[in-house]
């Protein structure tokens, strides 16, 4: 069973760069495009270990592809970077796979990015730039643009970022991606964080620091098609909202306040028009009105706090949020050959 880890202790200081960079890339069914991307992140790597020293490794969690992505993964050449692969033993969904590469990197810093090409890899650079030269903690990246987005899913994305955000302490940037560099101690703080029902943007930004933000245009993606559609979109959102925020309960409560006040204006209405004037109000339709009105509210927000309540029971039951069925690593420095065996982990 694969349970959270420890917080991990290194030689190097939390706080200290030399500890390294652990590059996390989750990836569901990427097996054309993982050996052209992980080409193009070792020349990154050895660029970074020239100018910098810097230490790099390079994590592929395979979130139970069914492509042979893990068999790729485990195969790639460790090439002036360590290269884990981790397989898990099924598809538990991004935000499990990013949890797995996070307990696994070895190294301080890490850094988020997707497995499909659309992230990047020369952007990196200067991700590292603003974290060893200008002290940030969490550099995040964002969407420089959605022109080429339908108007209709630019509204839904902004109205989701304007729900989240509502009240919170911490606002989530609008825009950002899980493509982001944590610092080592952003790291530490972010493994601290117990829940198990997780939204990875969300987290990032609650735990502060000095963070900023980078913009970029999304590469298109090289092999095939996303995996991401209309009825994935929407529950990842209700996830992160329930999880992350309470906002929908304040909306809830809004609602009922709103209604509560119609209602009661509705009826000083009712007694002057038949008080004063003598006038007969139509009783059926506003009655029947009214009963859907409010029935169908009542509902909506009874499936707000269903949602709530199984977070709640998710939590209780503590449910490891992912297993592993394989992990290896190769170690480019110590033994460029060298592979611990695969192992299926209790």
């Amino acid at each position: 069973m694969a349970t959270r880890p420890a917080a991990k202790s290194s030689s190097a200081t939390p706080d200290d760069p030399a500890a390294g960079l652990s590059i996390v890339v989750p990836a569901y069914n990427e097996a054309p495009g993982l050996p052209h991307l992980h080409a193009r992140l070792v020349e990154v790597a050895r660029k970074l270990k020239a100018e910098r020293g810097l230490a790099i490794e390079i994590v592929y969690v395979d979130d139970g592809s069914g492509d042979g992505t893990g068999a790729i993964a485990a195969g790639l050449p460790a090439n002036a970077v360590d290269v884990q692969a981790i397989s898990l033993s099924r598809n538990f969904g991004k935000e499990a796979a990013l949890l797995a590469g996070l307990d696994h990197a070895r190294f301080g810093a890490i850094l988020f990015m997707d497995g499909d090409g659309q992230h990047p890899p020369a952007l990196i650079d200067t991700l590292v730039a603003r974290w060893l030269d200008d002290g940030y903690d969490v550099v995040y990246t964002a969407k420089a643009h959605r022109e080429n987005e339908s108007w209709a899913r630019r509204k839904l994305v902004h109205a989701f970022y304007w729900l989240i955000n509502l009240g919170a302490h911490q606002q989530i940037p609008e825009d950002a991606g899980d493509f982001r560099l944590l610092s080592p101690r952003a790291v530490t703080a972010l493994r601290q964080l117990p829940e198990r029902t997780r939204f990875f943007k969300g987290l990032a930004s609650w735990i502060g620091y000095r963070q900023v933000r980078v913009d970029y245009e999304p590469a298109p993606r090289a092999h095939g098609q996303t995996t991401w559609d209309l009825r994935g979109l929407v529950g990842l959102s209700i996830d992160g909202l329930t999880s992350f925020s309470v906002a929908p309960l304040r909306v809830a409560s809004v609602l009922g306040f709103a209604f509560a006040t119609i209602a009661l204006l509705f009826g000083v209405e009712i007694l002057i028009e038949t008080l004063m004037f003598g006038r007969d109000v139509a009783g059926y339709p506003s009655l029947i009105v009214s009963a859907m009105v409010l029935g169908g509210v009542q509902l909506i927000m009874i499936g707000v706090l269903g949602e709530y309540i199984g977070k709640i029971l998710a939590e209780l039951k503590g449910r490891p949020n992912y297993f592993i069925a394989e992990r290896s690593l190769k170690q480019a420095e110590a033994d460029a050959k060298a592979k611990t065996p695969a192992r299926a982990e209790p």
